[in-house]
C-alpha cells in the first residue's frame, strides 16, 4: 500500500510539473541566423521572451558580431569597444533579467542600413505572455492533455490498486 501511494504521488507530481515552462532556445533569425537584410524586429515581435530563455546567434564570424547596447546606443548604432563583441560566431546570451534588452551587429554598416538589430522585452519567468505565438499554444494544450491523460491513469492506478 505504500508504494502504491509513492506512485501516486510520483505521477502527480509529474502532472503539476508538466505545466511549468522550461526556458526556450530563441535561435536568433531561425534558420537564416544573424545575417543582413532579415528582418529582425518582426522575428522578436512573435516571440515570447522569458527570464531564464536563451538567445543563441549563429552568424559567419568573419563578417559579423553581436553587441549588447543600451537603447541610445541602439537607436544611433553606436557600438561599445570592439573587445566587449561577441565574436564566436556561436554565441549564447542568457536572459538573466527582466526589462528591455537591445542587440546589434558592430560590422560596417549592418545596424545602421541592413537590420542588424533588434530589442525584446523580457518578461518574468511566470509572468502571463502577452500573446503567445502558435508553438507557446501548442505547448499549452500538449500539457493539458498529458495533464488530463496521467490524472485517468493514476485514478486507473489507484482503482486496481
Amino acid at each position: 500500500m505504500a508504494s502504491s501511494r509513492v506512485v501516486l504521488i510520483l505521477l502527480m507530481s509529474m502532472v503539476l510539473l508538466s505545466s511549468v515552462s522550461l526556458a526556450t532556445n530563441h535561435i536568433v533569425g531561425d534558420d537564416k541566423g544573424w545575417t543582413v537584410d532579415f528582418n529582425y524586429t518582426q522575428w522578436a515581435s512573435e516571440m515570447v521572451f522569458r527570464v531564464g530563455d536563451n538567445l543563441v546567434f549563429n552568424y559567419d564570424p568573419s563578417r559579423h558580431n553581436v553587441f549588447k547596447v543600451n537603447g541610445t546606443l541602439f537607436q544611433s548604432c553606436t557600438f561599445p569597444p570592439a573587445n566587449e563583441a561577441l565574436s564566436t560566431g556561436k554565441d549564447t546570451i542568457q536572459l538573466k533579467t527582466e526589462g528591455k534588452k537591445w542587440y546589434v551587429c558592430g560590422i560596417a554598416d549592418h545596424c545602421s542600413t541592413r537590420q542588424m538589430k533588434f530589442v525584446i522585452n523580457v518578461l518574468p519567468e511566470a509572468a502571463p505572455a502577452p500573446s503567445p505565438p502558435p508553438s507557446s499554444a501548442a505547448h499549452s494544450v500538449v500539457s493539458s492533455v498529458f495533464g488530463v491523460v496521467m490524472v485517468t491513469i493514476v485514478g486507473i492506478a489507484a482503482i486496481f490498486a
